[in-house]
C-alpha cells in the first residue's frame, strides 16, 4: 500500500502546482478542480505505467496523450490555451514519472 500512497501525493502535490496559476488567473473553480483531479488520476497512474521508456518521458508521453481531450475542450473558447496546457503537461508529466521511479516503484 506504500505505493499507492506514495502515488496519491504525487498525483496531489502535481494538482497544486498546476492549479496554482490557474487560482492566481482567476479560473473558475470548476477548472481548478478539474484540473486537480486530473493531476491526481495522472498521479496514480504514471508512475504504474511500464512501456519500456524512461521513467520521465513515460510521464511526459502519457501527460500530453491525457491532455489532448482537455485541450480540444478549452481551445474552443480560449484558442491560445493549447500552449500552456501543453507545456504544464510536459514538465508535470515528466515529474511524475521521475517521482514515481523514484518513490513509488
Amino acid at each position: 500500500m506504500h505505493g499507492f500512497w506514495a502515488a496519491l501525493l504525487i498525483g496531489v502535490a502535481a494538482g497544486v502546482i498546476d492549479v496554482a496559476p490557474m487560482v492566481a488567473r482567476g479560473n473558475s473553480a470548476r477548472d481548478n478542480v478539474a484540473a486537480f483531479l486530473h493531476w491526481l488520476a495522472l498521479g496514480l497512474v504514471i508512475p504504474y505505467l511500464h512501456w519500456g521508456l524512461a521513467p520521465w518521458l513515460t510521464g511526459l508521453v502519457a501527460a500530453e496523450l491525457l491532455a489532448l481531450p482537455v485541450i480540444v475542450m478549452v481551445t474552443k473558447e480560449e484558442p491560445g490555451a493549447w500552449l500552456p496546457i501543453g507545456a504544464m503537461s510536459a514538465v508535470l508529466g515528466a515529474l511524475v514519472g521521475w517521482a514515481g521511479s523514484v518513490w513509488v516503484v
